[in-house]
């Protein structure tokens, strides 16, 4: 008897039959959904693999994974070989494929205007007490693909590397940048060294076809735009 329970375990199994090690050489698409459900189970019961007791507690809600994702730990642990562990890992699993579902259905903004661009980042910096400097990456459509911080200062100033903001931009494959960086003390002039940075960043992204659209300072409750005052 207690070698026949040894045969319903994953690990004795062939391993281009578990799940995991299938995983691993095939690529996820390759295994079921309670082949996926049974890697985070890790080990089934004496009784049964991981995977058939997977498969029992998909055959219960239908096979339908959204109603699986409404469980809870307490309804999970109900079914005999599942604890409290591995409820957690298949909850922890169902949750993040919502929360990706959930990230991918959302449009990305496009930005058109310096005003657009204050809303994107004014919740970002416009209220610290020190300066930062960020980066807003943006597709050839000017679709916002992804929000940077670059350097955080102190006071009355941030170092930028040139190099890390233009590396940003090619592993984006992004098109267009939008600088932006805070003023604490309130004051929305650009400095000599705001445009200089301004400057070098210009020449830097014109050499691989890249596109500096605006640099923002930012305060408190408004906004200097380069590209509005025609000085970028």
């Amino acid at each position: 008897m207690k070698k026949e329970n040894q045969s319903l375990s994953i690990k004795n199994w062939q391993s281009k039959d578990q799940p995991r090690e299938r995983l691993i050489d095939n690529g996820k698409e390759t295994l079921s959904n309670a082949e996926l459900i049974a890697v985070q189970i890790r080990s089934g019961s004496k009784r049964e693999s991981a995977v058939t007791l997977a498969k029992k507690i998909l055959a219960h809600y239908g096979n339908n994974l959204g109603d699986l994702a409404e469980l809870s730990a307490a309804q999970l642990c109900a079914f005999k070989g599942i604890g409290e562990a591995k409820a957690v890992a298949i909850i922890s699993a169902l949750e993040l494929g919502r929360r990706c579902r959930f990230e991918q259905s959302n449009e990305k903004p496009i930005v058109k205007s310096s005003q657009q661009s204050f809303k994107l980042l004014h919740p970002r910096i416009g209220g610290l007490k020190h300066e930062e400097f960020w980066v807003m990456y943006l597709s050839n459509s000017n679709k916002v693909l992804q929000i940077t911080q670059i350097s955080k200062g102190g006071l009355t100033g941030t170092v930028v590397d040139i190099r890390l903001v233009i590396a940003k931009a090619l592993e984006l494959r992004a098109i267009g940048l939008i600088l932006a960086h805070n003023h604490p003390s309130g004051n929305l002039k650009p400095s000599n060294a705001d445009k200089r940075i301004t400057e070098k960043l210009v020449q830097a992204a014109q050499t691989l076809d890249l596109r500096i659209l605006d640099h923002l300072i930012l305060t408190e409750k408004d906004y200097f735009s380069f590209a509005d005052e025609s000085i970028l």
